[in-house]
């Protein structure tokens, strides 16, 4: 065996041994950013659903690029429907 084949077998098995050691929290980690998406989703759209936000110049810059995430999150957020009045997306 060369030097370079051991160093590929080592730097394999660090690849698996960080896969074994994240595993666990893999499904606790994809629940937080969803959260935290979830509430950023909210900051950027409060101000269309009569939610006071002083950071709404801000965030209205955002508002084109959540447009195609916005359906996923009202249904995950349990509104069946569109809460805004202008904006049908389902």
């Amino acid at each position: 065996m060369n030097i370079k084949s051991i160093q590929q077998w080592f730097s394999r098995a660090g690849e698996l041994v960080n896969e074994f050691y994240n595993a666990p929290y893999r499904s606790a980690i994809a629940r937080a950013k969803r959260d935290e998406d979830d509430l950023f989703m909210m900051l950027v759209f409060s101000e269309m659903m009569g939610v006071p936000n002083p950071a709404s110049y801000y965030t209205l810059e955002l508002q084109p690029l959540m447009l195609e995430r916005f359906h996923d999150w009202h249904q995950r957020m349990g509104m069946e429907h569109s809460p805004l009045d202008h904006f049908r997306c389902c």
